[in-house]
This record gives structure tokens, sequence and C-alpha cells, in this order.
């Protein structure tokens, strides 16, 4: 049953909540910036090139998506504080109903202050683009191929709960069960920032499903994040300094796919970085992707030689470098996901692998933030 005293004690750590956030915040340079770009939008001839468009485009779209949330955030505020004086009132002190929607309203109010304090955490230039994730079976065959394909269904949860488009750019399936790799692209406001807190070796302990004996067994996967650089961002990438290789297709068969020399390889020579793609039958459209993914990762070079500069004197940094075992799935003989960078906790192993890993990557985002003052 809800009472008027414990909503009432609520409502005043709420509200002085709200006021800190809210100063640090700049709804008016949002909306003139807003209103900057529609009036460029509108110029006569500035649809001629529509591909030029598309950062002024990505900022709009994110702007928008930003003073909705910020202007839901007031006015959830504004209707507590309209609920609590209602309810205060001696004829409505006992009224169910208004205590009810107080608590729905309070409810509301801390899911929009997580919300905005989380985007404002995410504050490089790289978070707000899309993502590519790569997850990779570590050694020990079908179980940790099929801890990949386990991971894969998570991070697919993730996104469709955060309405993110996922894109599948490379697969290879495994032997028996699993997968031996896969690539995928997910697009969706600040998809990388979020993402990025996946970057590591993740760890499953259980009993194997592949094992009459039952024995428990720990497996192992890496998942690398890297930010996409879309068709806006421009790199010096010579021609001479790509090789491409073409191969034959492996995994299962069906419409000529590892019947013709269709999969493709581009190697950027200068680096060795490089990036392959065999989805598809058609050979154009797997250099198409390849050479996609490997701009993708010459970007994020420049992205991480760029943040290493800055953040050479941290203490810490290479805990949370790609490579670094990042977070523990136990199934038995107790369960309990936990981060090793941060401490998060999570007994709900269940909700963990069907997407929810948000309170993970907040927590991630608190301890960069923490790592950077």
């Amino acid at each position: 049953m809800l009472h008027l005293s414990d909503l009432r004690a609520a409502c005043q750590p709420l509200s002085q909540r709200f006021d800190n956030l809210w100063r640090r915040l700049d709804v008016a340079a949002s909306l003139q910036r807003l209103s900057a770009i529609e009036t460029e939008l509108a110029h006569p001839g500035a649809w001629d090139k529509p591909e030029n468009l598309t950062p002024l485009l990505r900022e709009k779209s994110a702007l928008n998506d930003a003073i909705e949330r910020l202007t839901r955030l007031k006015k959830c505020c504004d209707d507590m504080q309209d609920w609590l004086t209602l309810a205060l009132e001696s004829e409505s002190s006992e009224d169910e109903e208004v205590l009810e929607t107080l608590a729905q309203q309070q409810k509301e109010l801390v899911d929009l202050l997580d919300k905005t304090e989380l985007v404002m955490l995410l504050s490089a230039e790289e978070d707000n683009r899309d993502a590519i994730l790569e997850i990779h079976p570590g050694a020990g065959g079908t179980e940790s191929q099929d801890w990949a394909e386990i991971l894969l269904r998570l991070y697919t949860r993730w996104a469709a709960r955060h309405k993110y488009a996922v894109e599948e750019l490379d697969m290879l399936p495994g032997d028996e069960a699993g997968i031996k790799s896969v690539t995928l692209r997910i697009a969706g406001p600040h998809a990388f920032g979020f993402l990025k807190s996946e970057r590591g070796i993740h760890r499953l302990i259980r009993i194997s499903p592949f094992n009459a004996s039952g024995r428990r067994h720990t497996s192992f996967a890496s998942v690398d994040v890297i930010p996409d650089a879309g068709s806006e961002i421009e790199l010096d990438i010579k021609e001479a300094d790509l090789r491409i290789d073409i191969f034959r297709s492996s995994g299962p068969g069906g419409q000529s796919v590892n019947t013709t020399s269709s999969a493709v390889r581009v190697t950027h020579l200068p680096t060795g970085i490089s990036a392959q793609c065999q989805n598809e039958k058609s050979q154009h459209h797997n250099k198409e992707t390849a050479l996609r993914v490997l701009k993708a990762r010459l970007y994020n070079l420049a992205v991480q030689k760029r943040e290493a500069e800055r953040q050479a004197k941290y203490a810490g940094k290479d805990a949370i470098a790609f490579g670094s075992q990042i977070r523990t799935y136990t199934l038995q003989p107790y369960r309990l996901v936990k981060d090793h960078r941060t401490g998060c906790e999570a007994g709900d192993v269940d909700a963990v692998l069907d997407g929810q890993i948000d309170r993970f990557q907040h927590d991630y985002l608190l301890y960069r933030h923490e790592q950077q003052r």
C-alpha cells in the first residue's frame, strides 16, 4: 500500500537531482542549432548532392532525439510536482488513484534521469556513430562456438530492445553447433557509445551440453566493437595500398555460395589491417562490405591512437583494452554475471543473456568517466 509520507519524501531528492542535471543542460542552444540546420537544409540547391548532407542529417536527428527527451524530462518533473500538490490537499491525501499516479510519475522521472545522465557520458566524437561488432570463439571447439552464438543472440536482443537496426555483414557457421565468427553492423543513436563497453573477452562457466559426463566447462569468446566510419568520413586510402584476395567461401552451401570464388579479403598493406566477407554470392557485394569494414577498422585505429595519447597518464587503461577478460557469466555451481572492471553484478543470468545489459553499460561509462577525470 502506498503512503503519502513516503512518496513526499521521495519527491525532494528527485527534484534536486533534476535541478542539478538541468543546470548542466543547454536546451536553448540545441534549439538554436536545430533551427540553423533546418535553415541550411531549406536553402536552394542544398539537396543537389544529398550524399553531402549525411553529417548534417545525422546531427539533426540527434538534436531532435535530445530535445524530445529533455522536453519529456521537464514535463515529467513538472507533472510530479503537480500530482504531489494534489495529493497534499486534504481531500486527496487518501486517494489511492492519486497516490498511484504520483508513484508512476516518480518511476518515470527516475528512468528519464538515468537515460539523460547516461547520454551525457557519451561525449566522444565517435560515440554517436553506428557500431560494427565482431564475435570470435576462443579455443575449445564446439563449446566456444556455441558460446559465441549465445553472445550473438544477446546483442541481437539488446539491439531489438533499443529499436536499433542489425545488419549481418559476415558469418561463418560452426562445424557442429554455434558460429566460428560473425560481424554485425548495429545502427542507432549512440550505438557505438553503448556497445564499446562490450570489448574484451567474455567467459562462460556452465555444465557442458556437449559432454555426456555433465562436467563443468569454461568457454571463452572475444567481442570487438569499432565505430562505423560511414560514407561521410574521409580517409586517405590509396588503391596501391590495398591487396584484394579472392577465394572460395566456406561453410554450408546453397545458392552457389561455396561453389564459386566469391569471398573477398581486403588488406591495407601499410598497417596490415584486413577485412573479409563471404556472405553474398556476389563478389562485388562482398568486396563492398569488406571495404566498409576495413574503413571502419582504420578509422578505429585513428581513434585509438588519439585516445592513447590523451589517456597515457591514466592508470588502469590496460584493464579496458581489447583482449582482456572483462565479464564472467556463471551458470554453475551458482548463477551470477560479474563485470571485472566495474564490479557490477547481476543474479538474473537469463535476463542478461536475453540482452538486458544496460546496467553493465551504465556502470562502465561511469567507470570510464572516473578514469578520465
